[in-house]
């Protein structure tokens, strides 16, 4: 192996290769197009980097006065802004001590820096399909120079409906280039695209067919759980004895911020990690995990690919994958680069069809997941959890409960507590019937203590009133007597 290779990964961090990256290096950097399968996690990344590197051309190589000034000599297209980011990072790593210029392009952020960028000169572009489209419309990114072209995690982008934006920006790159596709999984329409743009491909596939398609130093976990329980459950493998850095993986996005404040509010220091957020708020998430400041990040799935964050002991699919390709990526968060790690997916009753179509795809042993409680016992055995461990790090916040009457208000929308008119206190009453009084009332009764009831008599007219007759005349009571008796009772 090349000296240069050798610096180049030492600087990444790798001292010895892995099995995609020693398949490739040698026929990469000979300029033939090739197809990389590998499982995540294992060294993709500089697998097509160090070639890429390698083949262009440094501003302090005498060469470079013979290229066009500042124009893009690779690009390569990632499927999610994270992975863009993360494959930037490393190539610039990679290609310090040479002073290789490498610009990252995604959406979400303004165009004024990038442009600024191309102007000035750059040799590798990494971006995600939109924005390399949309400054390449603007022809402020030229790709007639481009001697390397690089699809990172292709099956990602069909999925995303990247496709027809990948091809028109292979449209605009020679022909004589050197195209490379590296991918977990290659679909029928992957292939397709390989063989419609790329001349006679080596296809390196670095496991057996028979391999599994996860990585086997992760260990995982599979669990029927009722959806009440599992911020419950999350709380508790937090407190593992292994535990250090964790990413749960939800279905939407309003369920990954309502994780995040659950465990926030719990005592641990969470973030959420979705699309409804800003580009900058999503860039300081992973600023923040990547350093230690936040033990637990709470993504959707547009974190699944490109998180390469060193540490992650945790996975947990707090929703139940959609297919078998989303729980190999989700997963493969953990257990990167010859590390161990814990994956654990928490199962509902209705989605235990859709668990079992992923189990035989996969397979895998968890055909029937065991139900599971956040006390039950097996939990703290399998995940190494202290018997005695509780789900919070802090006491819930305390209620603020007003009295009765402060919380009733004075009826006018105010905060002051509603006082009882003084009218109605130590009021005289007496029991009456037919305007007279009974015998035996007893006088001055309050409201409260019969008074009710003798205010209701005072109030009823007698039946004598209600069958007076109109007129002086007949047989009844003439009506200036029940008038006089009516003034009388009042």
């Amino acid at each position: 192996m090349l000296p240069e290779i050798c610096d180049a990964l030492e600087r990444a961090g790798i001292t010895t290769p892995f099995p995609i990256q020693e398949m490739t290096l040698s026929v990469a950097l000979m300029g033939t197009d090739l197809i990389g399968q590998a499982r995540t996690g294992t060294g993709k990344t500089l697998a097509f980097g160090i070639p890429v590197l390698q083949r262009s051309v440094a501003p302090t190589d005498r060469d470079y006065a013979d290229l066009p000034e500042g124009k893009p000599q690779a690009l390569i297209v990632a499927p999610t802004r994270e992975l863009a980011l993360q494959v930037s990072g490393d190539l610039a790593l990679a290609g310090a001590d040479r002073g290789m210029r490498v610009l990252t392009v995604y959406g979400g952020v303004p165009y004024d820096p990038q442009l600024d960028a191309l102007s000035t000169g750059v040799d590798i572009v990494v971006g995600t399909p939109g924005r390399l489209i949309d400054l390449a419309n603007r022809r402020a990114l030229d790709l007639s120079h481009v001697h390397a072209l690089v699809l990172d995690e292709a099956d990602e982008m069909l999925d995303l409906g990247f496709l027809p934006d990948v091809e028109r920006l292979i449209s605009m790159t020679p022909e004589t280039r050197q195209t490379m596709l590296f991918s977990a999984t290659m679909p029928g329409a992957i292939v397709a695209l390989a063989r419609t743009h790329m001349r006679h491909p080596m296809n390196i596939r670095a496991e057996s067919s028979e391999d599994s398609q996860t990585v086997p130093a992760t260990a995982q976990y599979i669990y029927q759980t009722h959806d009440l329980d599992k911020p419950e459950i999350v709380a508790r493998i937090l407190q593992a004895d292994d535990a250090t850095k964790m990413i749960v993986f939800t279905r939407t996005k309003r369920q990954a911020q309502r994780v995040a404040d659950d465990l926030a509010e719990r005592g641990f220091k969470a973030s959420p990690l979705h699309g409804d957020m800003a580009q900058a708020a999503r860039e300081r998430a992973l600023a923040k995990f990547r350093e230690d400041k936040i033990q637990v990040l709470v993504a959707t799935d547009v974190a699944a690919r490109g998180i390469d964050v060193q540490g992650v002991s945790h996975v947990v699919n707090y929703a139940c994958p959609e297919d078998d390709k989303t729980y190999v990526h989700r997963i493969g968060r953990t257990g990167r680069a010859g590390a161990t790690g814990t994956a654990v997916t928490f199962v509902d009753w209705a989605d235990l069809t859709r668990w079992k179509v992923i189990n035989k795809a996969l397979d895998l042993p968890f055909d029937d997941p065991q139900e599971t409680y956040s006390t039950s016992e097996h939990l703290y055995h399998d995940l190494a959890i202290p018997a005695d461990t509780k789900g919070r790090l802090v006491p819930p916040a305390p209620r603020e409960d007003k009295p009765r009457s402060e919380r009733r208000g004075d009826g006018s929308g105010g905060d002051q507590p509603r006082e009882r008119s003084s009218r109605n206190r130590n009021r005289q009453r007496t029991r009456s019937r037919g305007g007279r009084p009974v015998d035996g009332a007893a006088p001055g009764a309050e409201s409260g203590e019969g008074g009710g009831q003798a205010n209701d008599a005072e109030r009823r007219p007698s039946r004598n009133r209600r069958r007076r007759r109109r007129g002086g005349s007949g047989g009844g009571r003439p009506s200036g007597e029940a008038t006089s008796a009516s003034t009388e009772s009042a």
